[in-house]
């Protein structure tokens, strides 16, 4: 009688093939993944995968049955849905056309289907409908300009909700004489009440982003509370005063730049009033590029560390040994001029704005010799009085 041929423990059976164990594990690897599509990070695209979390944003919004909401980068629908049961209108704007199909097809069929609107297209380069309440779980990459963009519109949210990387949220609620405090921080404790409601880890995203996150919640101040200041005026001073927020103000507003970028507004504030212009060169004066240096190099002992525009972010210390520099080059050292004069001249319109900025600094304000990292709202509010007052616009 013949032997029963068994297939061996752990073995393939007598009548398989040499490959098809192979094959199987082949092809089960090889399955389509429950994924929907690879996520691209250049858009920022890390999806909420927490409901918790989701939950809890909602909840921050206090959204009424009425509202109409925007969402800056719906992702694949995860907060949107959660949104769409508790307001009127979901206005969901996406910069990848997938997502904005995936979106879609999410809700079509359902009663939320008729409650949503998905416009493709990029959020800070469009025109914004009107809308209520603004929710996001915001790309890290347009976190300022969309800050920058919803607190200048003339109408804004009533509330905004919005997950940022947490520096960038810290920096939102930072105050005078704090490390991260900078323009972003004045301009938007300035225009809104800012609050920052939890934090949020990476591990709650597909996939998780490098850093850790957190919710703030903006709420614009409106009405009789509203700053009656021109956005572009106020912003504008405070870009120079954060140009290099560690340097004094004598320093930062006594920079070729500034003083170009002001006399030529002065010029047009001039030319819109009326107002006569001084023209001509200053006889017998100093170059004028010359003195702009000197006042920003007399300045940098002053700067203190953590200056984030700055290379170093402080002064290096370096030994006081023996000095090992041939003699030569210490005669050549003393000899040769530090640096090429400069060909600019004076002019008669060059000084007058001179003389009007430092009477603004040291006579009016008497901020002078402060830093923009150490000045509050009010400092700032009396810089751009006085310089409105002597004809300086920023806008």
């Amino acid at each position: 009688m013949g032997k029963v041929n068994t297939p061996k423990r752990g073995g393939a059976a007598s009548n398989s093939k040499p490959y098809d164990r192979n094959q199987s594990t082949a092809k089960s690897s090889a399955a389509p993944k429950n994924n929907v599509f690879k996520f691209n990070k250049d858009f920022g695209q890390h999806i909420l995968k927490n409901p918790g979390v989701a939950d809890a944003i909602v909840q921050k919004a206090d959204l009424k049955p009425t509202d109409v909401v925007l969402e800056v980068g719906p992702g694949t629908g995860n907060l949107t849905v959660k949104i769409l049961e508790k307001c009127r209108k979901v206005i969901a704007v996406e910069l990848d056309p997938r997502m904005a199909a995936e979106i879609t097809k999410r809700v079509q069929g359902t009663p939320l289907q008729k409650k949503l609107e998905v416009i493709l297209g990029d959020v800070i380069k469009m025109e914004l409908p009107p809308f209520d309440v603004l929710i996001s779980n915001t790309p890290y990459q347009i976190s300022s300009p969309l800050i920058f963009k919803i607190l200048a519109l003339p109408n804004p949210p009533r509330t905004s909700v919005l997950m940022f990387q947490r520096e960038f949220a810290m920096r939102l609620t930072a105050h005078p004489g704090d490390a991260l405090f900078s323009r972003l921080s004045v301009n938007a404790q300035f225009w809104a009440r800012c609050t920052h409601i939890m934090k949020v880890g990476r591990h709650n995203f597909r996939p998780p982003p490098q850093v850790e996150s957190s919710v703030v919640r903006i709420e614009p101040k409106l009405g009789k509370d509203r700053p009656n200041v021109s956005w572009q005026e106020f912003d504008g001073l405070l870009r120079i005063c954060f140009g290099r927020k560690n340097r004094t103000f004598r320093a930062s507003w006594s920079t070729k730049e500034v003083m170009s970028m002001i006399e030529k507004n002065y010029r047009i504030y001039c030319a819109m009033n009326n107002i006569p212009v001084e023209e001509g060169l200053v006889e017998g004066a100093e170059d004028a590029d010359d003195l702009d240096d000197m006042a920003v190099d007399n300045d940098i002992a002053g700067t203190t560390a953590g200056n984030d525009d700055d290379e170093w972010g402080g002064i290096m210390e370096v030994d006081d040994g023996d000095d090992d520099t041939p003699e030569f080059f210490k005669e050549q050292k003393t000899t040769l001029p530090y640096k090429t004069p400069s060909r600019r001249k004076k002019t008669k319109l060059g000084e007058i704005i001179r003389e009007k900025v430092r009477k603004v600094l040291e006579d009016d304000t008497e901020l002078a010799d402060q830093r923009a990292s150490k000045c509050d709202e009010n400092d700032f509010l009396r810089l751009l009085f006085a310089f409105n007052s002597e004809g300086i616009h920023f806008a």
